[in-house]
């Protein structure tokens, strides 16, 4: 057996573990303790708070620097153990498992009082370390805090509900009646909400926006980046994280693998560094393929956050030669075009209406459908909703659309929810052409921009102009000298989409 490197820290080997609730390997944390001044470790004053605590590795490495910041002005080690944990140090649990967890990591035991404990003056088993059963509260089949399914999470007493206390209270600065100088953590991201299949709402959100009512000197935590351009319910929170100048640093991951090895987190994941009494551009470090790109730049430029900041030039330049003309989001429709769900009933009778790649094209009566758009008597470029469905890691060049997942229906023909319709005409050959143009790498590169999911919906083309004029077969080269596109753009652009085989 081979004992290089056989000694572990255990928190490393708990991180590599794939649950929602995503645990968080020391390096990890060590690299998001860099970002805050390091005089707070070095301050008998400052106060932490991990609100969400699940292996305890935040508040660890929080009192190994204190432990190290204040040992000239608490010279006994002892004495300055048990003023960092008990004056300085503070964790809300997610479990009973958990709470145990985090004292044995932070503690050395999994109760606070123990003889053995590296704090000597706990009276409580808990310490600052606290887990107290927590009820959601129902409304509607609903909880009015996160949003859980009543019918999913109400359970009996001896099962884990996971109502997480802190966002299960309307005043949070009650649970320790105190002010924090640093809040810090990784939350829980999502919760079933009883909808269709695997549904889940976030509920990291709400962990950020609980944690901003304590009006803290810092908060920092590790996310899905989801929220950048997607998410259920995310609407409002985007647009508050985008026009919060507090916001100083972001980190950003495309691969979920690069943060949680083993753990596949669709639109990737990223940690930020919001200074409540310093507002300013933001310093984005987009980490991808094993480089790190760093800038300043506005969180609110757009309506959605542009990971990649050698996009945002190019999208700019594209936008001042087309601007005032339309762009696709207000071309494309909707979901269920013609109002039909992807499992409707067929008949023997009716009109022809394409159902998936799978199925092929069926019949449904015409009684069933609904043709908001006016398109039924037109060709219609009909693209999948979800063309990339299983793939997580939009670190990698993605395709979207080829003759093989793109069909053009006739007059009469319809399709359900699962294909858009990307544009209808009367002329074949307009369709032909819109074709083309969707099958244009710069097309892609444009779409890629706000894709954080599986689902390419209506309002992810919202950087892809109209062209108004579909009369020739485009190629990227025509799109390149119509709104020139350097070569060291053409370059990024090209690495980032694949070529249609």
């Amino acid at each position: 057996m081979n004992k290089t490197n056989y000694n572990p820290d255990v928190l490393s080997c708990i991180a590599n573990l794939s649950n929602d609730e995503v645990f968080t390997s020391p390096k990890l944390v060590v690299e998001i303790l860099d970002m805050l001044p390091q005089e707070l470790f070095e301050s008998t004053t400052t106060t932490f708070l991990d609100p969400f605590t699940k292996s305890g590795v935040f508040l660890r490495e929080i009192a190994k620097r204190l432990m190290n910041g204040i040992k000239n002005e608490i010279p006994d080690k002892q004495e300055r153990a048990n003023h960092i944990l008990k004056n300085q140090i503070f964790g809300i649990a997610i479990t009973e498992l958990t709470s145990l967890l985090s004292r044995r990591s932070v503690y050395g035991t999994k109760t606070a009082n123990n003889k053995y404990s590296f704090c000597t003056e706990f009276e409580s088993e808990q310490g600052n370390i606290i887990f107290n059963i927590t009820e959601h509260k129902w409304q509607n089949g609903k909880c009015f805090f996160c949003g859980a399914s009543e019918k999913i999470y109400s359970r009996a007493e001896e099962l884990e509900t996971y109502a997480y206390e802190f966002i299960h209270i309307e005043k949070p600065e009650n649970i320790f009646n105190m002010k924090f100088d640093v809040i810090i953590g990784n939350p829980p991201y999502q919760l079933s909400d009883g909808g269709h299949g695997r549904s889940a709402s976030p509920v990291y959100h709400k962990f950020i926006e609980q944690a901003k009512k304590l009006n803290p000197r810092f908060l920092t935590m590790i996310i899905p980046a989801r929220w950048y351009a997607g998410g259920k319910g995310l609407d409002e929170f985007r647009e508050s994280m985008l026009n919060d100048s507090r916001i100083r640093k972001l980190v950003d991951f495309e691969n979920s693998a690069d943060v949680f090895p083993g753990v596949d987190i669709a639109g990737g994941i990223c940690y930020f560094l919001w200074d409540r009494d310093n507002r300013g551009l933001c310093e984005i470090t987009n980490q991808y393929e094993g480089r790190a790109i760093s800038s300043e730049r506005s969180l609110n430029e757009f309506d959605i956050f542009i990971r990649h900041t050698q996009a945002v030039p190019i999208i700019r330049k594209i936008h001042a030669a087309e601007l005032p003309k339309h762009f696709l989001n207000e071309i494309v429709s909707a979901s269920k075009p013609f109002g039909l769900r992807g499992n409707h009933k067929p008949s023997t009778k009716g009109i022809l209406c394409h159902y998936s790649q799978r199925q092929g094209i069926l019949k449904v009566k015409e009684d069933d459908i609904n043709d908001k758009y006016k398109i039924k008597n037109k060709y219609k470029l009909l693209i999948p909703k979800a063309p990339i469905a299983g793939q997580t890691d939009f670190s990698k060049p993605v395709g979207f659309y080829y003759d093989g997942n793109v069909k053009i229906a006739k007059p009469g023909e319809i399709c359900t929810e699962t294909y858009i319709v990307a544009f209808a005409s009367d002329s074949k050959e307009e369709v032909e052409s819109f074709k083309s143009y969707l099958f244009t790498k710069i097309f892609r590169f444009l779409l890629l921009q706000t894709v954080v999911s599986q689902d390419v919906t209506r309002e992810k083309f919202i950087f892809v102009p109209d062209l108004n004029e579909y009369n020739r077969t485009f190629t990227d080269s025509i799109l390149r000298q119509r709104w020139n596109i350097t070569d060291k753009e053409w370059a990024f652009i090209d690495s980032k989409i694949k070529a249609i085989e």
